[in-house]
Parts: C-alpha cells; sequence; structure tokens
C-alpha cells in the first residue's frame, strides 16, 4: 500500500490566480496549472532566497520533495515564457499555515479579504440573489475586522465587479451559476462554493486550510422555479487539483495526508 501525500504548508493563497501571454501565440495553446505547492516553491526560493532545506523546513517537508517541486515549477514557468502557454495557479497538495512561526511572516504581505454570502450569520445559499456579503479582513491566520456590506440590489452579473471593488480575493458561497463562476475567475477571486452553515465558522475553517466545499457546484436558477444547487460531493480546502480534497486527503478517494 503506498504511503499518503503530505500536505505542504503555504504561507497563504496568492494575489493572482495565473497569467495571460501577450502577443502573437496560438490560440489552441494549452493552458498549463502551477499548484500552490509549486507556486511557494518558487516563492521561498527564487523570491525570498532560501535555500532547499530552508525551504523544506517551512513546508514541512523533506529537501528531496523540495527539489523535484522545484525543478517541476521551473519547467512551467520556462513552457509559460517560452511558448506562451497560460498559466493558472490552483489545486496541489497543501495546507495553509497562516504565517505561523514555522514559515516566519512575510512582512511585504497585506491582508487577505474574504466575501461570503450572508444572511442571518448563515452563508445565504444562491450567489446572484444575495442581498449581503460579510467581508472579513484577515492576516497571519485570523480574522483582523470583518463588516456586513449590502450589494444595493446588484444582480448577477455585477456581483464579481462589486466584489471586486471591495479588494476581495476568495468568496464562500452555496449556489453559484456557471456564468458567475466565470465572472469571478476573470477577476482572480478564488471561489469556495457549495459551503452552508456558519459564516464565521466557515472563514475560520478556510483559514485552517480544512473548509469542506464543492468544487464543482452548479446552481441552475429559473423565475417562479425553485433552484437546485448540485455537484460531485464536498471536498476539503487544499486538496489536489482544483477539486481541493481535504488534507488530509489528497488524492483519488482521500486518503489521509500523512507521513513523507
Amino acid at each position: 500500500m503506498p504511503r499518503a501525500r503530505k500536505c505542504r504548508r503555504i504561507c497563504g493563497l496568492p494575489r493572482i490566480s495565473g497569467l495571460m501571454p501577450v502577443g502573437d501565440f496560438p490560440a489552441s495553446s494549452v493552458s498549463l496549472q502551477m499548484t500552490l505547492d509549486e507556486y511557494e516553491v518558487i516563492r521561498l526560493m527564487d523570491l525570498e532566497k532560501l535555500t532547499q532545506e530552508q525551504c523544506a523546513a517551512r513546508m514541512g517537508i523533506a529537501r528531496t520533495t523540495v527539489t523535484g517541486i522545484y525543478e517541476s515549477a521551473r519547467t512551467k514557468l520556462a513552457m509559460a515564457l517560452v511558448n506562451g502557454h497560460p498559466l493558472t495557479v490552483s489545486g496541489g497538495d497543501y495546507r495553509i499555515c497562516g504565517h505561523s512561526a514555522a514559515c516566519m511572516k512575510n512582512k511585504e504581505e497585506s491582508p487577505m479579504k474574504i466575501a461570503v454570502t450572508y444572511e442571518n450569520g448563515e452563508i445565504f445559499q444562491h450567489f446572484g440573489h444575495t442581498e449581503a456579503f460579510k467581508i472579513y479582513e484577515t492576516e497571519n491566520g485570523t480574522v483582523l475586522r470583518s463588516e456586513v456590506v449590502s450589494t444595493n440590489g446588484s444582480g448577477h452579473g455585477a456581483l464579481a465587479g462589486f466584489l471586486t471593488d471591495h479588494g476581495v480575493q476568495a468568496l464562500i458561497c452555496g449556489g453559484i451559476g456557471a456564468g458567475a463562476q466565470n465572472a469571478l475567475k476573470a477577476a482572480g477571486i478564488r471561489l469556495y462554493g457549495g459551503v452552508s452553515g456558519s459564516a464565521d465558522e466557515a472563514v475560520n475553517a478556510l483559514l485552517a486550510g480544512s473548509l469542506s466545499y464543492n468544487p464543482d457546484i452548479t446552481c441552475t436558477h429559473h423565475e417562479g422555479h425553485e433552484h437546485s444547487c448540485h455537484g460531485e460531493g464536498g471536498h476539503g480546502c487544499g486538496g489536489h487539483g482544483d477539486a481541493g480534497h481535504e488534507c488530509g486527503g489528497g488524492h483519488g478517494n482521500g486518503h489521509s495526508c500523512g507521513g513523507h
């Protein structure tokens, strides 16, 4: 029986979710996916100039694992730069440590804003009909402050812009349609859909890397009819690919992240 893969510790979510080439490149260029653990290795080694040993200590993994992740990430960067491939940053085997003592806080990191569709303390279940968002400003894995902001009647098409105007980087919600998902993606806002229950508890779970959400959430709504939101089952924050299985649980049916 193969050993479970170990979740790699990252300091926080990146400010951007990808890069697009500028210039003449084939319209059919395949988009490359850089995982969040690959992004973190690049950030630590190429930006903060850490050694492989220091990077391994920050991420809680072996130096040899860092070597493999780094080589994979650099290859993807080279392919994106030289061949004009779009590059997205998402997924992977990771957990957010929230700038704990082990990772040492990046002093230049600004607070992250998380929005939740909101009604009476709970997560409102239809993104396009939400009348308010609760917006949380977080840093170091904790909530610094929060406020409830009215959407002032903004509908599906305008809500992504509304969130962008408020500096939001991540959204937690219940059901959400494909059009709204595309608008959020274009705005660089990370989506955690299919979540229910307490808004405050969901945000704390996201910061802890343990939020159970559904990356395949869909919402179909027609005027005068009930709406339904469905997907392929819940997944936890910090898993593999865009599916994001819970740590522990990063592959297939989700075996636990234990030793490496």
